[in-house]
């Protein structure tokens, strides 16, 4: 691994600049978190700042020399944007606040972040959770996903946005917030035992099959 990657930068266009996307669990950021993003684009000269498709911030126009101590001014750890693990788990507001949310999408998500974050897959990984059917975590287009509904979660599997766009497979419905994560949990143990090198979950179950994979988890 170079030390770029190490530090979850990504080379730009121009082949000399980085950006870099620091840890904003489930979209969730506070004054302390603001600042020190403020303060970094100051005190470096960060030309751009661009809120992502994943709830996060990227930094951009980065030297080299500048990836080290950004990450240590910012405090917020290592955002992974190459790397085989977990990339970013994204909620919508659920319960909390929305109106239409009938469960904490907020809270199992942090949970799945705090569970996820440091495991290793056969690629990236990334996950929606959504308060409620309309799935504005989109977790019908991510690795892993859950909805809530009123008699409970949902789980789907296999789903990806970008160039080859995948609706996920569901995997089970109407569970408690706790046979939903060890389901998911189960699922991604599946995948790291039969996944190939660097395919992502869609392509998986494209290979597998749903049936396959309840077979295995169910």
């Amino acid at each position: 691994m170079s030390d770029t990657e190490g530090h979850g930068a990504i080379l730009q266009r121009d082949k000399k600049t980085y950006a870099i996307v620091p840890r904003t669990p489930v979209g969730l950021v506070n004054a302390d978190i603001l600042e020190a993003i403020a303060r970094v684009v100051r005190k470096y000269q960060i030309p751009i700042v661009k809120i992502t498709s994943g709830q996060r911030l990227a930094l951009v126009g980065l030297s080299q020399e500048q990836l080290e101590p950004v990450w240590e001014e910012l405090g917020t750890g290592v955002g992974q944007a190459t790397a085989l693990c977990l990339h970013y788990v994204q909620a919508c507001p659920g319960n909390s606040v929305c109106k239409f949310g009938v469960n904490d999408s907020l809270g199992l998500g942090m949970e799945l972040e705090r569970d996820l974050t440091g495991m290793d897959f056969p690629a990236k990984l990334k996950v929606g959770v959504s308060g409620c059917p309309m799935c504005c975590g989109e977790s019908y287009l991510r690795d892993l996903g859950f909805f809530a509904k009123n008699k409970g979660w949902t789980v789907v599997v296999g789903g990806n946005a970008g160039g080859r766009p995948r609706i996920g497979d569901l995997l089970a419905a109407d569970l408690t917030r706790e046979e939903a994560v060890a389901l998911g949990l189960k699922f991604l143990r599946h995948y790291q035992e039969k996944g190939n090198p660097r395919e992502r979950t869609a392509r998986f179950l494209q290979r597998v099959g749903i049936e396959a994979v309840k077979a295995a988890v169910l």
